[in-house]
């Protein structure tokens, strides 16, 4: 059984995390519950630059496989923004309920055409040896005029899937975890560790 540590705090995505990867013979644990207790300051300028921040961080504290990932939405008309500062787009305190706010503001008056936009996620891996991998998932979709549904959490509400008729937060679970970004990552990224583990 391998271990992996992931370099993150957030309950919800450590249980999503664990959830991917239950088939695998991989122990999931959250940097907190392996006891490390760091601050990260996330100031690169790619998703790439950031979850690779967070892994070499992490890694220095464990042998284990340590794994990182940082995900946000890219706006076509904002010029790809939030992008890497989605998590704090409208700035302190960082909430959720005030990211949603800022961008509905900033698309007023924009039709529907042009508010295309993609969820993104990159999850960046090291092993034990060092060796290192990211890889990107993507999800296409359309900028709403308000807030629907609760599932889901950051820009789930505003995210709409056209094919779907329906925004991230009114999606069913098992839909969700099969088409967003993250689990359009962590496919690729089972396929990377799998190979790794032989």
């Amino acid at each position: 059984m391998h271990k992996i540590v992931v370099a993150t705090k957030n309950n919800g995505k450590l249980l999503e995390i664990k959830n991917i990867l239950e088939e695998l013979p991989v122990e999931v644990v959250s940097m907190v519950e392996d006891g490390i207790e760091i601050d990260i300051i996330e100031d690169g300028q790619t998703f790439e630059e950031n979850a690779l921040k967070k892994a070499r961080a992490v890694k220095k504290y464990t042998e284990a496989i340590v794994l990182a990932d940082d995900s946000g939405l890219e706006v076509d008309i904002m010029g790809g923004a939030p992008g890497v500062f989605s998590a704090r787009f409208a700035g302190k305190p960082f909430s959720d309920e005030r990211n949603n706010a800022k961008l509905i503001s900033k698309m007023e008056g924009i039709e529907q055409r042009k508010r295309t936009a993609r969820f993104i996620c990159v999850i960046a891996m090291i092993m034990p040896d060092n060796r290192e991998f990211c890889v990107r998932g993507e999800c296409e979709g359309h900028i709403g005029f308000e807030r629907k549904g609760n599932q889901g959490f950051g820009y789930d509400p505003l995210f709409y899937l056209p094919e779907y008729e329906k925004t991230m937060a009114e999606l069913e679970p098992e839909i969700k975890n099969r088409i967003s970004h993250r689990a359009k990552a962590f496919e690729k990224f089972k396929i990377e560790l799998t190979k790794l583990l032989v």
